[in-house]
C-alpha cells in the first residue's frame, strides 16, 4: 500500500538532511501542512530548534494579496515559526528527494479567527461561544473557509491535498491547559453539546420546522441527567429530526462548495480527499458526512481504521481510503506494530496509509517505521 506520512514545514525548512530521511523511510508521500492551528509541537531532529510555538491558526505560505484585498475576514500569516513561504520551501526539498508532495489544509479550526470576530463561532444552547470553532452556516465563513481551501490546497509543487475540519466542529478541542473532562461525554453529549445557535444556525432550525427557543431548551433539558450524574443525555423529541437534518445539509453544501473550489483551481489529476467520519453528525477533525455524498465529491477519505468500513461499502474503483495511524510512540502511537496495523487496516478496506506524525517521531520511532514499510515492500528494496 501506499504510504504517506504528515509534516509541518518546520520540520524540514532549514534541515538539509530531512528530505533524504524521509525518503529513505519508503514513504511515497509526505503530507504537509499549508494552513494550521495554532501548536505546540516538538521538533527533534532539526538543527536550529526542538520546540516549535505556532501562536495562532495561520497559512505557512504569503497569502494572496489580490484574493483578500478590502475582506474583513481572512487567513492570518504565520509568525517566526513559518516565515516567508515556509511551505513552498519545504515543498520543492522534498519534491527534489522524490516524494510526492499533497498540501494539508485545516480548515474550521481557527481560534484566533473567533477571538477577534466573535459573530463567526459556535454558540452552544447555554450560550457558550466556542471560539475555535468556526460556524460553517455563516455565510461570511462560508467565504473565507472556501476561499482559503481553494489558495491552500492549490499550491506550487503540489499534487493533491487532504482537508481536514472540512465540517462542523464544536466542543471537543485539544485547548491550551484543557479543563473540559470532569464529566465525561459520549458522542451524544458531545453533539448536543455542539449544536450551534448563531443567528444563522437559528434560522435554519426554523427553515427545518424547529422553533429555534424550543430547540435550545430540549437540549438543554436533555443534558440536565449528565451534569446531575443521573444517566446520559436524553432525547429531544420531534425537534430531533430537523435540527440534524440542518446540520447534515449544511455540512453537505459546505463540503460541495469547498471540493468544487479545490477542483476549479487544481490542475488535471490533482487528489482532493477529505479527513472524515462516517456519522454525518459528528464534529471535529475528521468532520461528519454521508460516505456515498462525499466519496462521490472527493477522490477519497482519510480515516480512523475503525472508521474505514463505513466508507469502503460506497468506494468506486480508484476511490483512496487511507488509513490514518498514530506512529508516535510518546503520543500512544505503536510503530513496532505498524506491519501488523496495516494488515488490519487492509481488512477494513484501506487502500492507503497515513502514519502521523513523521516531524513528531523519534529517530526509535522512525526506525521502526523503516522497518514495517519495507515488510511490506515500500521501502527502497521493495517495488
Amino acid at each position: 500500500m501506499r504510504a504517506g506520512a504528515f509534516l509541518y514545514p518546520w520540520d524540514v525548512d532549514g534541515d538539509p538532511a530531512a528530505p533524504g530521511l524521509l525518503a529513505e523511510l519508503g514513504l511515497a508521500q509526505v503530507t504537509l501542512a499549508a494552513a494550521y492551528h495554532s501548536t505546540r509541537a516538538l521538533s527533534p531532529r532539526h538543527p536550529a530548534h526542538r520546540i516549535v510555538t505556532a501562536g495562532h491558526a495561520a497559512v505557512l505560505y504569503p497569502p494572496d494579496p489580490g484574493r483578500w484585498a478590502g475582506r474583513a475576514l481572512r487567513p492570518y500569516a504565520a509568525g517566526e515559526w513559518a516565515p516567508g513561504d515556509a511551505y513552498g520551501r519545504a515543498a520543492e526539498a522534498l519534491a527534489a528527494s522524490g516524494l510526492d508532495v499533497h498540501s494539508w489544509v485545516v480548515l474550521a479550526h481557527n481560534s484566533r479567527l473567533g477571538a477577534e470576530h466573535p459573530g463567526t463561532s459556535v454558540v452552544n444552547a447555554h450560550g457558550d461561544r466556542y471560539p475555535w470553532a468556526p460556524c460553517i452556516a455563516r455565510p461570511e465563513v462560508r467565504a473565507l473557509l472556501v476561499d482559503l481551501a481553494a489558495e491552500a490546497a492549490v499550491r506550487p509543487g503540489t499534487t493533491g491535498t487532504e482537508l481536514e475540519s472540512c465540517g462542523w466542529y464544536g466542543l471537543a478541542h485539544l485547548h491550551a491547559h484543557d479543563k473540559t473532562a470532569g464529566i465525561a461525554l459520549g458522542e451524544r453529549e458531545q453533539l448536543l453539546m455542539s449544536l450551534c445557535f448563531c443567528p444563522s444556525c437559528r434560522e435554519g432550525y426554523g427553515g427545518e420546522g424547529a422553533d429555534p427557543d424550543e430547540l435550545a431548551a430540549a437540549v438543554r433539558a436533555a443534558l440536565e441527567p449528565v451534569w446531575a450524574g443521573a444517566g446520559p443525555a436524553g432525547g429531544l423529541g420531534d425537534l430531533e429530526a430537523p435540527a440534524l437534518s440542518w446540520r447534515a445539509r449544511t455540512a453537505r453544501a459546505f463540503q460541495e462548495a469547498v471540493v468544487a473550489a479545490v477542483r476549479a483551481a487544481a490542475p488535471p489529476g490533482f487528489r482532493v480527499l477529505l479527513h472524515a467520519d462516517p456519522d454525518p453528525y459528528r464534529c471535529g477533525a475528521d468532520a461528519g458526512t454521508d460516505p456515498a455524498h462525499v466519496l462521490g465529491l472527493a477522490d477519497g477519505v482519510v480515516a480512523r481504521p475503525p472508521k474505514l468500513a463505513g466508507f469502503a461499502e460506497h468506494a468506486r474503483p480508484g476511490t483512496v481510503l487511507a488509513a490514518n495511524l498514530s506512529v508516535v510512540g510518546g503520543m500512544g502511537g505503536a510503530p513496532g506494530h505498524l506491519a501488523r496495523d496495516a494488515g488490519h487496516a487492509r481488512e477494513a478496506g484501506a487502500t492507503e496509509l497515513r502514519l502521523y506524525h513523521a516531524g513528531l517521531a523519534s529517530d526509535e520511532d522512525l526506525t521502526a517505521i523503516r522497518a514495517a514499510l519495507r515488510k511490506l515492500g515500500q521501502g527502497p528494496s521493495g517495488p
